[in-house]
């Protein structure tokens, strides 16, 4: 009989090739990752998905038909070095969350089909991506273990966790792999060969969406949204500024919050901080103009002032993120909003107003990432954690990357 897990529950594996399938009321790209004890993986070809499909002893099946994406783990070929195979899985609508979608984890015996157990974590919100469930080793034994972790920064952020970039990392081409072929006959219809293709040794990424630029002026963001600061195909700007600002939600009481900007290198590793401690690095490339210890007043509240062309080429990626320095959390905040200025003639270029507010102290307002082209995309984010300083954003920062 099959075990019905709730989360943070863990039962013995029966079988010694399993199969975990997933499946939602929307698509969903299942992955898997092979961690090491000291809870990251090997290397980046450590993560098994569409696009690499194939680990020691982990499969990527893809949906077909009537049957969803999944992982098959062959327990006894997976390295002695790996204590845990991660499965994950991640909307492939990049502007969706997991509210209202309740994704089940079904652990199958690869050979027989006959179902070991389910899993369907609990209530969901604003997740885009979930560490769902774990197969990991205890002594000579195998286990499955329901998770049911969320991540609002999708599979980029779960990455990260293990030490893996998907970014990054591209895949070397590998030969076609066979179909998926059961080893006992005595299986249902669903789970013969016929009915599972062949996985390709290469699936194209979903096609982009067209790039917005300044080609028709002023461009409002939407979290998530980019903007690249081209203008007929020329770069705009070589100096610009990025201005923060907020009132207080009650009338009187004063918010400290302190903008920052966080200037990172390819690896996604800090180079230096801009903050009220430091206001300028890089020789006055990034400047900070003050501090704002109420909130109080109209108009932009802080701001910095990046000179694009006289940053060092190892700065790959610049985030700008606020904190509440006095432990106010954002819902007493209102009106919370960032905008990307021209410093020569103070034109407003992008605006991104942060409407929902939520109980964290810190917030990870925008991105600006260098292109190999050499132009700047700002990118909003809206990311919320629990940081006082710019100290406590930096990894979550990189993460966003």
């Amino acid at each position: 009989m099959a075990t019905a897990l709730t989360q943070g529950a863990n039962a013995p594996l029966s079988a010694v090739r399993v199969r975990i399938e997933v499946t939602a009321r929307q698509r969903l790209d299942v992955s898997g990752l092979l961690v090491t004890k000291s809870g990251k993986v090997r290397s980046d070809a450590d993560l098994v998905f569409y696009n690499a499909p194939r680990g020691p002893g982990v499969t990527h099946n893809p949906a077909s038909g009537s049957l969803p994406d999944a992982i098959t783990v062959d327990t006894w070929a997976v390295p002695s070095d790996v204590a845990t195979v991660v499965i994950t899985a991640s909307l492939d609508d990049q502007g969706a969350t997991f509210a209202g979608i309740e994704p089940t984890v079904t652990v199958l015996d690869a050979d027989t089909g006959r179902v070991l157990s389910t899993f369907t974590p609990p209530r969901l919100a604003r997740e885009t991506a979930l560490v769902l469930v774990e197969v990991y080793r205890r002594g000579a034994e195998w286990k499955i273990r329901a998770v049911g972790q969320g991540y609002a920064n999708g599979l980029a952020g779960i990455a990260a966790d293990f030490g893996v970039s998907i970014d990054e990392a591209t895949p070397a081409a590998t030969p076609p792999m066979p179909a998926y072929q059961p080893q006992n006959s005595q299986i249902p219809p669903s789970f013969s060969p016929s009915h599972v293709p062949p996985m390709p040794a290469y699936a194209p990424p979903p096609t982009p969406t067209p790039r917005v630029t300044l080609d028709k002026g002023r461009v409002s963001l939407t979290k998530g949204g980019s903007v690249s600061l081209v203008k007929n195909g020329h770069p705009l700007l070589t100096s610009v500024r990025m201005a923060l600002g907020w009132e207080p939600a009650r009338r009187g009481r004063n918010i400290d919050l302190d903008a920052s900007c966080i200037a990172f290198d390819a690896q996604r590793e800090r180079l230096e901080t801009v903050w009220f401690m430091k206001l300028n690095v890089f020789n006055g490339a990034i400047q900070h103009t003050g501090d704002n210890l109420t909130g109080g007043g109209t108009g932009d509240d802080e701001a910095i002032d990046v000179h694009l062309d006289g940053l060092p080429p190892e700065v790959c990626g610049l985030v700008f993120v606020v904190n509440s320095f006095s432990g106010q959390r954002f819902t007493d905040v209102r009106d919370a909003y960032c905008r990307l200025l021209d410093s020569i003639t103070g034109e407003e270029l992008v605006r991104f107003d942060l409407t929902n507010a939520e109980p964290h102290t810190g917030v990870v307002m925008c991105k600006l990432v260098r292109q190999l082209s050499g132009e700047w995309v700002m990118t909003a984010l809206g990311e919320y954690v629990d940081a006082k300083t710019a100290r406590g954003m930096v990894k979550p920062s990189a993460a966003l990357l």
